[in-house]
């Protein structure tokens, strides 16, 4: 070994004594002279072919000159030089040798406040070098964590993308070499990431979002509420990969994180927001993510859920049919934050941008879904949610709320929401939006299984029987809602509902006689022929012939306050034209 060595001395003194006139002419005055020497130097060393003992020897030797040339007027040179030191870094087998002198040099090259290197392309190549150093030197590269962090704070906002995505790069590899001292910096580098994760070109978004990941990662984990905004924001980016990075990021920390724990009322809406995404690819990476999740969880706290092992396996009843059940982890993980979730959601159901309110009412689906029957416990913020969000003016956030109501239905008890619904619906909270607890009531209801609707029907019909709730209101809107509420009946209670067909179809009368519009009025008679169809008879005649005597009772009750105006009046008139021969039998007797 002494004499390899001896040797390796031996063919570089060699090699130095042919370069000593071009190390020389690196310090001449004409820019031509200084390029053909290091050319030559190059072309003689690191390009010749030499074995890694050898040029160990001419680095040592050649170092300093070399980085003295980093700050050459001439452009040429400077890149023979950094390309010239990165051959040697990935050539000899003690590159960390080279670190006192190496690194001072890129300090004040690259993280100093002032760019003191003014082409693009070659800061690029110094910090493509500063990415090899760290890959090949590692730990050695500790006691230059000021340094390092210093570089890529400036690298990372550096004004030419492909230094940004470089540096983002080399951050990565720094953190995942060093994590014992990067934790200790790393937040100095949240605020630049922070700076670029909006850049105008996608693949540099990336980069600062899997950069972001790996600083979180490796860091205190303190500055996880500083990134989180930023995070939150790309999940509604143009570009598929950014949105799948972002999916990622929030995926690992949910898994790793040391304190990701603190953290799961926050990151848990972020991957489940995901589920959702327009990409399947997407879909369903966070769809896997969020299993694994589930299941580390579960695993985690296998003692504390062993109780609840078994009956919790098994899907309640009525479960929402084609409906894959997240698993066990999961849902437990949704059931213990959702008290924090729900005020996130009302926020944001409300925000001034159409896609975070799309975005938030596909997330309260996701939600409810894992919740279940502890849904009942947050009903009531849950349905002043829904109140809000369907009276929005995007068709699609009204669609996603509606979806969720019917979840609602599925897992609470009739007994539960309907106290606080049909409250809802005697004394509507919105003077201009009455019709709102009506809309969700219709879609709770469409959620709610026959046998455990059946007990309600006569309270529920009874409600929106009632002058109050029925004749209140003619716009179009409350009307069509109204409506709504009948049908869902029929169609969840089907015959069940014939103990309800008097006030059902005092309702459907009502809603003819105040409709402006015809389409409306053409609907409430198809509900009329559908409460026939479900009572088994043959037409609408025999409906008015089972109910006329108590319909000219209701009728009759308040004749001596009529007017014009009166809605009784329209109503008697719905009757008599609908009833046929009917009227005049009640009339003769």
């Amino acid at each position: 070994m002494a004499a390899m060595a001896a040797g390796d001395e031996h063919a570089a003194a060699d090699v130095l004594r042919g370069l000593a006139r071009h190390v020389n002419c690196l310090n001449e005055d004409n820019m031509s002279t200084r390029r053909r020497a290091l050319d030559q130097i190059k072309k003689d060393t690191v390009d010749g072919g030499l074995s890694g003992g050898v040029l160990q020897e001419l680095f040592a030797a050649l170092l300093k000159p070399l980085l003295k040339c980093l700050s050459d007027p001439s452009e040429r040179c400077r890149d023979t030089a950094i390309a010239t030191i990165t051959e040697f870094i990935r050539c000899v087998p003690r590159p960390e040798e080279s670190l006192p002198y190496l690194m001072p040099c890129l300090a004040q090259r690259l993280g100093e406040k002032d760019i003191l290197e003014p082409a693009e392309e070659l800061r690029l190549s110094a910090v493509e070098l500063l990415s090899l150093t760290v890959e090949l030197c590692g730990k050695h590269l500790a006691p230059y964590l000021t340094e390092m962090i210093n570089i890529l704070q400036r690298a990372i906002v550096d004004p030419f993308p492909d230094v940004k995505r470089e540096s983002c790069r080399c951050a990565v590899e720094f953190a995942t070499r060093v994590p014992e001292h990067f934790h200790m910096q790393a937040e100095n580098l949240v605020k630049p990431l922070m700076q670029t994760i909006s850049h105008q070109h996608s693949r540099v978004r990336v980069s600062a979002i899997e950069t972001t990941g790996s600083v979180i990662q490796h860091g205190t984990g303190k500055n996880v509420d500083d990134v989180l905004s930023h995070l939150a924001q790309r999940l509604f980016d143009d570009s598929p990969q950014v949105r799948k990075a972002v999916t990622v990021v929030v995926g690992n920390w949910l898994l790793h994180m040391r304190d990701r724990y603190s953290y799961f009322h926050k990151l848990i809406p972020l991957l489940l927001s995901s589920v959702n995404d327009e990409i399947p690819e997407i879909r369903l990476l966070a769809a896997d993510l969020w299993r694994q999740v589930g299941a580390q969880w579960e695993k985690e706290n296998e003692d504390d859920i062993k109780d609840k092992m078994d009956f919790l396996l098994t899907p309640p009843p009525f479960y929402p049919p084609g409906v894959e059940r997240p698993g066990l982890g999961c849902r437990e993980l949704v059931i213990r934050n959702l008290g924090r979730l729900v005020p996130a959601i009302t926020h944001d159901v409300t925000d001034w941008l159409v896609p975070t309110r799309v975005r938030t009412s596909q997330l309260l689906s996701v939600l409810l879904l894992h919740a279940e029957d502890h849904n009942t416990q947050h009903l009531q913020p849950l349905l002043a949610t829904l109140y809000r969000a369907c009276t929005d003016s995007e068709r699609d956030v009204v669609s996603n709320c509606l979806a969720a109501a019917k979840l609602l239905g599925t897992f609470v008890l009739p007994a539960a929401f309907l106290k606080l619904l049909l409250d809802h619906v005697t004394t509507p909270q919105s003077s201009s939006h009455p019709w709102a607890p009506l809309m969700v009531l219709a879609a709770v209801l469409g959620g709610c299984a026959r046998p455990l609707l059946k007990p309600h029907l006569e309270q529920i019909a009874n409600t929106l029987a009632q002058p109050d709730v029925c004749q209140e209101y003619q716009q179009v809107m409350y009307l069509e809602q109204l409506l709504a509420c009948v049908d869902v009946l029929l169609r969840q209670g089907e015959s069940d509902c014939g103990a309800v067909s008097l006030q059902l179809l005092q309702v459907l009368v009502t809603v003819q006689s105040l409709s402006p519009a015809p389409e409306l009025s053409e609907k409430a008679l198809e509900s009329v022929q559908c409460l026939c169809k479900v009572q088994g008879l043959d037409s609408g005649v025999e409906l008015y012939r089972q109910h006329m005597g108590r319909l000219l009772d209701w009728l009759s009750a308040t004749v001596n306050t009529w007017s014009s105006y009166s809605p009784q009046r329209l109503q008697l008139h719905i009757i008599v034209i609908q009833s046929g021969p009917v009227i005049g039998e009640f009339v003769a007797s």
